[in-house]
């Protein structure tokens, strides 16, 4: 009777923290994600004073202001350097609007940096065009191409404005 009721006891303990871990797996608000976001904001931040130095190595082809203040035409970020290789990136902007974003460099000398970049970089462009900016959200394990890409497309961005 004694091992029954241990058992039922600990079945029951158990269940209780399946029962936790789920409300949290489904129900809590993720604070690394919140975490993620709040460092992304200053990963581009930083990122942006760092490109805006190299601003000359871009180029740029402009038509005509927008009101939302940036001006039409393809833009070319500053190579960035990362510890995995170099990124850079191309900006168009139509009717003052991000309309796309082209990668012209990145890394892809071995397998994993290739895969890797395969995953994130399509998600970072739509991303960046959905946002109108280069505040994107950081892939978890694509750090290098967060930060190739964010320094790039920001200083496309600074072209623009």
């Amino acid at each position: 009777m004694k091992k029954k009721l241990t058992a039922a006891l600990i079945a029951l303990l158990a269940l209780a923290a399946a029962t936790y871990n789920a409300f949290l797996l489904f129900f809590q608000t993720d604070t690394a994600t919140e975490t993620t976001t709040s460092s992304s904001s200053q990963v581009a931040s930083s990122s942006s004073q760092v490109s805006s130095s190299s601003q000359a190595a871009g180029t740029s082809e402009a038509s005509s202001s927008q009101s939302t203040g940036l001006t039409d035409g393809t833009y070319t970020g500053a190579v960035t350097s990362t510890n995995r290789g170099d990124y850079q990136v191309q900006l168009t902007v139509s009717g003052g609007n991000i309309s796309d974003v082209t990668i012209l460099q990145y890394p892809n000398d071995n397998p994993e940096s290739q895969e890797i970049n395969d995953g994130a970089l399509p998600t970072y462009i739509a991303e960046a065009i959905s946002n109108q900016s280069a505040q994107v959200n950081q892939i978890s394990g694509a750090t290098e191409a967060y930060n190739g890409f964010t320094g790039s497309l920001q200083d496309a961005i600074n072209q623009a404005s």
